[in-house]
C-alpha cells in the first residue's frame, strides 16, 4: 500500500496526527507504469480479504520462502487471531476479476509485526505472514532475495493499487521504474524528523509512483527486495517521492523470525 490512509475506511481504527501528511495507507495503486505480463513478477502476491466471501485485495506482499510473505506493519496493524479465518494470500496473481490456473490462494495462519512498529510514525513498517500451507514454487510463483546492501538508483514497484491519487484501481498488475534518492534528498521534501535511515525514498518526479492499494508491495532492484511500499504524501506529487521501509534494515530481523 502506499500508506495513503484513506479516512474514511481507517480514521475509525486510528486517528492520523494532525502535523502529519495525509498518507496512503492500504488503498495504494501504480501511477505512471505499464499493465506487467502473466508471471513476470513471480514474487509479488495479493493479500486479500474474503469477509463478504469474495475475496477483495487490499495490501501487496512479497514472497520471501514457501512459508512467508514479506509485507507491511500497517497493513496487518490491530488484526487479530479472529481476523485469520478472512485473510488470504494470493500468489501467481495477474489479473483480479479472472481466476486463473497459475493462482495460489492461501489463508495466513499467523501474523508477525515487528515489535517496534508505530502506527503514528509508520516507522519500523514491515511484517510477516505466515501461512497455513506451503506454497508451490514455479514460473509464477518464486521468491525473491532480501537485500543486504545498498541500492542502484533504477528500481522497479509493482503493484494493483490506484491510478491516479483518488483514482480507479486496475484489475491487472501494473509495474513503474522508479528512481532511488539520498536520503537528503528525502529530508528535504518531507523533513528531518520524518525520514530515518531505516526508510528508502523512491520517485518525486510528479510522474511515476506506487498509490492506495500498493502497501506492502515490493521495491525491486537488481532483483532483490529493497523496499516495501509503505506510505507518502499523496500520489505522485511532485517533488513528494514514495517511502519505503528499507529492507537491508531488517534482514536479519526477516531471517530470524521466519523461522
Amino acid at each position: 500500500m502506499k500508506v495513503l490512509i484513506f479516512t474514511l475506511l481507517i480514521a475509525g481504527a486510528f486517528a492520523v496526527p494532525a502535523n502529519r501528511p495525509r498518507l496512503r495507507l492500504g488503498l495504494n495503486k501504480i501511477i505512471g507504469g505499464v499493465a506487467a505480463t502473466p508471471g513476470e513478477f513471480p514474487y509479488q502476491i495479493s493479500i486479500q480479504d474474503t469477509t463478504w466471501g469474495s475475496a477483495s485485495h487490499f495490501c501487496g506482499g512479497s514472497v520471501y520462502n514457501k512459508n512467508y510473505i514479506v509485507t507491511a506493519g500497517h497493513c496487518v496493524y490491530g488484526k487479530n487471531h479472529d481476523d485469520l479465518k478472512n485473510l488470504q494470500i494470493t500468489a501467481g496473481e495477474h489479473d483480479l476479476d479472472k481466476k486463473e490456473e497459475n493462482e495460489q490462494s492461501i489463508n495466513v495462519e499467523k501474523i508477525i509485526l515487528h515489535e517496534d512498529y508505530n502506527p503514528w510514525r509508520t516507522t519500523n513498517d514491515i511484517a510477516l505472514l505466515k501461512l497455513a500451507k506451503p506454497l508451490t514454487m514455479n514460473d509464477y510463483v518464486k521468491r525473491i532475495p532480501l537485500e543486504t546492501d545498498e541500492v542502484s538508483v533504477d528500481c522497479q514497484v509493482t503493484g494493483w493499487g490506484a491510478l491516479t491519487e483518488e483514482g480507479s484501481f486496475p484489475s491487472i498488475l501494473q509495474k513503474v521504474n522508479v528512481n532511488v534518492i539520498t536520503d537528503k534528498e528525502c529530508r528535504d521534501a518531507y523533513g528531518t524528523n520524518m525520514i530515518l535511515d531505516s526508510m528508502l525514498c523512491a520517485g518525486g518526479d510528479g510522474e511515476k509512483d506506487s498509490c492506495q492499494g500498493d502497501s506492502g508491495g515490493p521495491l525491486a532492484c537488481n532483483g532483490t527486495l529493497a523496499g516495501v511500499v509503505s506510505w507518502g504524501y499523496g500520489c505522485a506529487r511532485p517533488n513528494y517521492p514514495g517511502v519505503y521501509t528499507e529492507v537491508s534494515y531488517f534482514a536479519d530481523w526477516v531471517e530470524n523470525h521466519a523461522v
